[in-house]
């Protein structure tokens, strides 16, 4: 497996805005941001480390204006805190290997799924489509979109 780490190079190549939300654990504002609404296949990566983190397949429309996923395409890449910013009672959840804040993750997803909903910022990925898994060096997740069409 491709090691995927956090590098002073690849923070120092994000925008200001994934800058914020991935280091300072920000939220970008819902409806206004790239993934929220995208539907092509493929799969999000972390956008300071690399490592693989949902999958298109996985991925709903919540209508709460962020990227909604019901499970992590590699479960050891992600990491869920507790959160008790703002008040709220809430699970954070991070990349494992970068470290970056990438959203929260709720209860309120479909049922049939698990009923979980991973909401994410879509400042913390990066989005590699379904022809570009092989030369990007995620050749492995092509499997996924063999194995089982979304419907």
């Amino acid at each position: 497996m491709a090691k995927y780490t956090k590098s002073a190079e690849s923070v120092s190549r994000l925008t200001p805005e994934q800058f914020e939300v991935t280091q300072h654990s920000a939220t970008e504002r819902p409806f206004e941001n790239e993934y929220w609404d995208h539907d092509e296949p493929g799969i999000y990566v972390d956008i300071v480390s690399g490592e693989p983190l949902f999958s298109s397949l996985d991925k709903f429309h919540s209508h709460c204006g962020w990227p909604s996923f019901t499970k992590p395409v590699e479960a050891g890449n992600v990491d869920e805190r507790h959160d008790d910013t703002y008040g709220m009672r809430r699970t954070e959840v991070r990349s494992t290997h970068g470290d970056s804040h990438l959203g929260h993750v709720f209860d309120d997803g479909p049922r049939e799924a698990g009923g979980l909903r991973y909401c994410i910022n879509s400042a913390s990925l990066r989005f590699i489509p379904l022809d570009e898994l092989e030369s990007e060096g995620y050749g492995s997740y092509l499997k996924l979109f063999e194995a089982g069409k979304k419907e």
